[in-house]
């Protein structure tokens, strides 16, 4: 027993110090290649990153339209005839009119028609924008809107003040243009595809028809913003770094979808218009960065893909199918408030008092003339009695 040697133990081959060195080392080039392939990598081209946007839109807005038509078949709602309304004994129409009919008596065939240019809507629409950009450069009230809207409540403790540098509205305009009318049913989905209309689907509740029209434009929109970003880690304000950002929109594409939802007397809700863009619309901007105030890093590449991922997220997220804006019309049966014209400015206050006040004028006016006409007259009598008198001499 006394002759049984203890194992040697085995003696580690690297020493704390090394294995520091080397686990920092480990560290260091973990964050360098994340630093080189993840913050400064080379982003995809745009027309790849566009591509697969659209993909999945395209994919989000099917898997929509196949929940609708599986909720349908469950319900049984196709079936279902439009529902009785209570109906104006004195105001009668000769028969229920539905979307066949107003293409019959409009004379508008959804399978030949040929899709319409819209140039005089075009310069509308650029008269209005065109009116905007000059009011905007008269008045502060559009850049105090914007400075409120990205200071308002939601922006984070750990971003200073936001500061707009620079506005750009552009100089071109949007063109519209392939203009056409597609039947579509209360859901958005269109009737027969857009061609033959069914009878039956026709004549349901809530069917209506939707203009689609596409729009470019090719512009340079930019907004430049400055701002810091405050570390409060571990104490507050430990460190500041101050950050510009400026956001440009090159290009815009898609086709845009316009409806009406006609106003419901029983709900007292008034006519309202609706529109979105299809999915397979293209937005391009250009992003530029400048971080640091000494030593500044621009143009930070990840900085503009989170940017834009985000844009493109709040526009996805509001007007694109099948999610769509509404905006309430006003009444179209004139009325007399709404009756402009040269003496608008009037109150009904001093609608008396202008009026009696023109006819005190108008009756000056008149008397004036009725004397001079018989000053004429007298003087034409004089004459010709003076003429008289000198011919009897």
């Amino acid at each position: 027993m006394a002759g049984k040697t203890c194992p040697a133990t085995s003696e580690p081959t690297l020493s704390f110090a090394q294995g520091l060195v080397l686990g920092q080392l480990s560290v260091v080039l973990v964050l360098a290649a994340f630093i080189k392939f993840f913050i400064f990598g080379d982003p995809p081209s745009p027309e790849v990153t566009a591509s697969l946007r659209a993909t999945e839109r395209r994919s989000k807005t099917l898997a929509h339209k196949k929940s609708l038509l599986g909720l349908r078949a469950a319900t049984g709602r196709p079936g279902q005839p439009a529902l009785n309304k209570k109906k104006s004994s004195v105001l009668r129409s000769p028969y229920n009119l539905t979307i066949g009919s107003i293409l019959s008596k409009t004379y508008y065939n959804v399978d030949s028609h040929q899709p319409e240019s819209l140039d005089w809507f075009n310069v509308l629409v650029a008269q209005t924008i065109a009116q905007f950009r000059s009011d905007a450069q008269h008045d502060d009230a559009i850049l105090s809107s914007l400075t409120k809207a990205l200071n308002g409540t939601s922006r984070p403790d750990f971003v200073d003040e936001i500061r707009v540098t620079k506005l750009s509205l552009g100089e071109d305009f949007p063109i519209f243009s392939n203009c056409r009318i597609i039947p579509v049913d209360e859901d958005g989905l269109s009737l027969g595809n857009g061609k033959t209309i069914d009878a039956s689907a026709a004549t349901r509740e809530g069917a209506k028809l939707q203009a689609r029209m596409d729009v470019d434009l090719s512009d340079l929109l930019t907004l430049a913003l400055e701002t810091k970003l405050l570390l409060n880690y571990p104490k507050k304000l430990s460190a500041v770094l101050p950050v510009a950002l400026t956001v440009s929109v090159r290009r815009f594409s898609g086709t845009l979808s316009v409806s009406f939802i006609p106003s419901n007397p029983s709900q007292s809700t008034p006519t309202m218009m609706t529109f979105n863009f299809l999915d397979d619309y293209r937005l391009d901007f250009s992003i530029g960065s400048l971080l640091g105030s000494r030593s500044k890093l621009e143009d930070v590449p990840k900085i503009a893909q989170l940017i834009e991922a985000r844009l493109h997220r709040w526009f996805d997220e509001r007007c694109v199918e099948p999610r769509f804006q509404e905006i309430a019309l006003p009444s179209l049966w004139p009325r007399k408030k709404n009756t402009r014209g040269p003496d608008d400015g009037m109150t009904e206050g001093n609608i008396g008092s202008v009026g009696r006040s023109k006819g005190r004028d108008v009756g000056q006016d008149i008397r004036a003339e009725a004397r001079k006409e018989v000053e004429l007259k007298l003087t034409v009598v004089r004459t010709e009695h003076k003429r008289r008198f000198c011919d009897g001499d």
